[in-house]
């Protein structure tokens, strides 16, 4: 299990912020926060649509890549400045194409140990929609996915200090990873991890099957490595119930300032329904959420990864 969680993951070194134009304030600054913390530098990508532009003497239409990407970079210097003056080594990067893809294929070349992104919710139905390049890059990432949601409360005054993690765990494969992954994090940052499994009503005869609650509980503790258990406070949860609804009440209850999730559950199905626990946790949370994708879920030293080709349900980022 060990040889799966790359220590770049919990401990960064380069962080890229998927930025939108106008960037998303809230998400910046998280990443900027993530950034001085580790000392890691941090690269602002934005991908844009081509410049359309009109040539004055002749009318034709034309398109303009220098001059859409130069006029990207200059509506991202500010955020650039701002990291510099924080301290923090940061370049902006601007790319023509498909967002979702460019943020993949620029994370791989670059070696990027996490992505940090925002999301935004326009209109009465806002909560809903969680935003197609988002949701793809949550599902096809090779890295740790920070999602700042819409609802995420702002905590650039404290730095975005972590001291609670709440880790989603199902008890089942590939569970172990997230839970050890999300155990690494809280050593990294000295906090208090707490392990929730949400039983739902008709799965409560399957789960116990004879076991005691304290049986239960000793299997989720059997999920974090042995050398961390000494290391960070962790606190198990059992609770019956709706998975979505217990971990936002969970999240609030215990003032959490991550959650962590295994999107092996983002299925295109509950992308296009927003229904999946997943969505609806990014869409409501109050804090950030880290999303482990099926690749990195599904990696194994004996198994190359490979992207899937799903088409995506439009949306907004």
């Amino acid at each position: 299990m060990a040889s799966l969680l790359k220590p770049g993951w919990s401990k960064p070194s380069t962080i890229l912020f998927a930025a939108e134009i106008p960037a998303n304030d809230n998400a910046f600054a998280f990443a900027l926060a993530q950034a001085k913390e580790f000392g890691a530098n941090l690269i602002l990508l934005h991908v844009y649509d081509t410049l359309i532009a009109v040539s004055e003497t002749s009318g034709v239409r034309y398109f303009d890549y220098r001059a859409a990407a130069d006029t990207e970079k200059q509506q991202l210097e500010p955020l650039a400045a701002q990291a510099r003056a924080a301290g923090v080594s940061c370049e902006i990067v601007v790319r023509p194409g498909l967002p979702a893809d460019e943020i993949l294929a620029y994370t791989e070349e670059r070696e990027v140990d996490r992505i940090v992104m925002g999301t935004h919710s326009p209109g009465p139905v806002g909560k809903l929609l969680v935003g197609s390049v988002a949701e793809s890059v949550l599902r096809r990432a090779s890295v740790p996915t920070f999602i700042v949601g819409p609802e995420t409360v702002d905590g650039s005054y404290r730095a975005f200090a972590t001291r609670t993690i709440l880790c989603a765990v199902s008890m089942q494969e590939p569970c172990h990873l997230v839970a050890a992954f999300a155990a690494r994090l809280a050593a990294q940052h000295q906090a208090r991890l707490i392990l929730q499994h949400v039983i739902r009503p008709q799965e409560k005869a399957e789960v116990f099957a004879g076991r005691s609650m304290d049986e239960v509980e000793a299997d989720m503790l059997a999920l974090i490595p042995e050398s961390l258990l000494g290391q960070i406070a962790i606190q198990t949860v059992v609770v019956p119930g709706d998975p979505t609804e217990e971990l936002l009440y969970q999240s609030r209850a215990q003032s959490a300032d991550l959650i962590v999730l295994g999107a092996h559950g983002a299925s295109a199905f509950a992308a296009a329904t927003r229904r999946g626990v997943v969505y609806k946790v990014l869409a409501e949370a109050h804090c950030p959420v880290m999303t482990l994708s099926p690749v990195v879920l599904g990696e194994s030293p004996a198994k190359p990864h490979h992207k899937p080709t799903e088409a995506y349900t439009a949306g907004v980022i």
